[in-house]
């Protein structure tokens, strides 16, 4: 996969790794780490833990739809803002915002190799939902 880092950034979190846990391998590097701080608390968690988790979002999502309001990159890092957007399985029907989320990350060997990720429940606020509107990356 021979991706420019903000492509590569912006295919995984747009990508179906949630549905397809192998498609992880084409984005994350075997060493990658993840510092995640939610309003659940902060998170170390290294490739095989977000292969686990994104299994169990498999069970949980109908579908899962980043929208991007910011992609930016800064020397080797690249930093991307975007809102999850969900259809659950219980119901398929209504789409729901999921989270705000903001990661920078280190890209080693055409890879994802070390995110420091910020999230917090999303709202539909109109500030909110408009920066989205006005930003174009």
């Amino acid at each position: 996969m021979s991706l420019t880092k903000r492509k590569l950034v912006e295919e995984f979190y747009t990508s179906n790794f949630y549905k397809n846990p192998d498609e992880i391998k084409n984005y994350l590097h075997p060493d990658a780490e993840l510092f995640w701080n939610s309003s659940a608390g902060f998170n170390k968690m290294n490739y095989s833990d977000i292969l686990k988790m994104s299994t169990g979002m498999s069970k949980s999502f109908d579908s899962m739809r980043a929208e991007i309001s910011h992609l930016l990159k800064d020397k080797e890092e690249i930093t991307i803002r975007f809102t999850y957007h969900i259809r659950t399985i219980e119901n398929p029907d209504e789409e729901i915002p999921m989270a705000h989320f903001i990661a920078i990350w280190e890209i080693k060997d055409g890879k994802l190799y070390k995110g420091y990720q910020i999230s917090q429940p999303a709202d539909e606020s109109p500030e909110n939902m408009s920066s989205f509107l006005r930003t174009k990356f």
